[in-house]
């Protein structure tokens, strides 16, 4: 048990470096908590990587993973919309922090699980778990995902204090349609560049509107401010 929770901890770290899911997790970081944040991805993980093991050690089923790659982009869609409307949740209302907190917790939680259906880190613990201890290869897989994510978790969250509110929101919400995109082009066009392409292309795109918007509003605001009108000096 102890060979294969090394195995697959190794593995799965070394998979998760550089990763979309890294990205994600630095997203979500720059929006809420980061023991929510940690919290949801591993309790997604958990749960994807034990259907992991049962297919690697008891099933041998194929996963439809066009499907899920589909439902996936179609809810980090839905993230990126969620995340330009803002909480609408009063600042006086008390409950708000529970609330906004239950919330981002179940949006992490669902955004990983459908993430990491089909993605090359379940396929890797399928792998590993058709040839190792089972019990060991959830465990392992589970930490080294986690760990990977935690480290983007903590520049999401240093960055979530040097940076203004509004630069926060924009920015995460074009990154969640740039994740959208690019899991429905995996979804869409399977064994083809379509997914990176379009997630590239998309958030490039929303970056350019972002950007945009936040140079106009800056204009608009540096053009409402009144001149002070110096008066001649009484002689």
């Amino acid at each position: 048990m102890w060979s294969a929770l090394v195995l697959s901890f190794a593995v799965v770290f070394v998979a998760e470096l550089g990763d979309k899911s890294q990205l994600m997790a630095m997203t979500f970081a720059l929006r809420y908590r980061w023991w929510v944040v940690l919290s949801g991805i591993l309790a997604a993980t958990t749960a994807v990587h034990l259907v992991s093991v049962a297919v690697g050690h008891y099933l041998g089923l194929a996963i439809p993973t066009s499907a899920m790659a589909i439902v996936g982009g179609l809810a980090f869609l839905f993230f990126g919309l969620w995340t330009l409307r803002g909480d609408s949740l009063d600042e006086d209302e008390q409950g708000k922090a529970a609330r906004v907190t239950r919330s981002a917790f179940l949006a992490v939680l669902s955004a990983f699980f459908l993430a990491e259906l089909g993605d090359k880190t379940m396929l890797a613990t399928i792998a590993l778990a058709a040839d190792n201890d089972w019990a060991g290869v959830w465990v392992g897989s589970t930490i080294g995902m986690v760990a990977a994510d935690a480290l983007a978790i903590v520049v999401g969250a240093v960055l979530g204090k040097h940076l203004p509110e509004n630069a926060i929101r924009l920015a995460a919400a074009a990154l969640f349609f740039g994740f959208g995109a690019w899991m429905l082009g995996e979804g869409l066009a399977p064994g083809t560049p379509a997914g990176p392409v379009a997630g590239g292309v998309t958030l490039a795109v929303a970056l350019a509107v972002v950007t945009g918007r936040a140079l106009l509003r800056r204009r608009t605001e540096v053009a409402r401010v009144p001149v002070a009108v110096e008066e001649p000096a009484e002689r």
